[in-house]
C-alpha cells in the first residue's frame, strides 16, 4: 500500500512538472507570446533546470533541445524510482530500455497536450471567441503549428472549420501507433502506464 502511494504521488508531480517543461518547449515551437502572464510562470518554473542543460545542449532552428532533454530526463528518473518502489529495491534494468520507455512517454504527453489544447480551442471558439483571456491566446499559439497545415490543405467551407476533425483523426492515429510502441517496448506490464 505504502508503495502504491509513493508511485501515486511521483506520478502526479513528475506528470505536473513535465507537462511544465513540454509546454515550454512547445511555446518555443509555436513561437508563443513569452510575455503573457502564463508563458512567464512557464519561464520561471523551468529556467532553473534549463539554464544548466542549455550550456550543453543548444536548440536547432526554433526547437528547444535542452527542454525535450530535460523532459526524457524527469520521465526516465521517474520511470526509475517506479520501478525502485515496485521492487523495494534498485532494478537490474537495461538503460536503454529505461531511455526508450521515457522517449516513448514523452512523446505521448506531447500528444495528449496537442489532444486537449484543440479541444480547449473549439470549445472557447464556441462559447466566448472573442475572448482575449491569457491562457486562450496561449493555448490558441500552442495549437497552431499543428492546425494551420490541416487548414492550408482543407478547402474552405464557407466560415466553417474542419481542420480540428482531421487533427484529432491524426493525434489519435499517432497516440495509437505510441501505444502500440510501449507494448513492444514491455513498458505496459512493467509500469501500468
Amino acid at each position: 500500500m505504502l508503495a502504491d502511494i509513493l508511485i501515486t504521488i511521483l506520478l502526479i508531480a513528475s506528470t505536473f512538472y513535465l507537462t511544465i517543461v513540454l509546454l515550454r518547449f512547445l511555446l518555443q515551437l509555436a513561437r508563443a507570446d513569452f510575455y503573457n502572464p502564463i508563458s512567464q510562470f512557464v519561464v520561471k518554473a523551468t529556467n532553473p533546470l534549463l539554464r544548466p542543460l542549455r550550456r550543453f545542449i543548444p536548440g536547432w532552428g526554433g526547437i528547444d533541445g535542452a527542454a525535450l532533454v530535460l523532459a526524457v530526463i524527469i520521465q526516465a528518473i521517474t520511470f526509475f524510482l517506479i520501478l525502485v518502489a515496485l521492487n523495494s529495491s534498485i532494478p537490474a534494468i537495461n538503460p536503454l530500455t529505461l531511455l526508450s520507455w521515457a522517449i516513448l512517454n514523452v512523446l505521448d504527453l506531447i500528444v495528449k497536450i496537442y489532444f486537449w489544447s484543440v479541444i480547449a480551442v473549439v470549445v472557447v471558439s464556441w462559447i466566448a471567441p472573442q475572448s482575449g483571456h491569457p491562457a486562450i491566446q496561449l493555448v490558441a499559439q500552442i495549437t497552431e503549428p499543428v492546425m494551420r497545415p490541416v487548414r492550408n490543405v482543407m478547402p474552405s467551407m464557407g466560415g466553417l472549420d474542419l481542420s480540428p476533425i482531421i487533427v484529432f483523426l491524426i493525434l489519435n492515429v499517432i497516440s495509437v501507433v505510441i501505444d502500440h510502441m510501449k507494448v513492444a517496448a514491455g513498458m505496459g506490464s512493467i509500469v501500468g502506464m
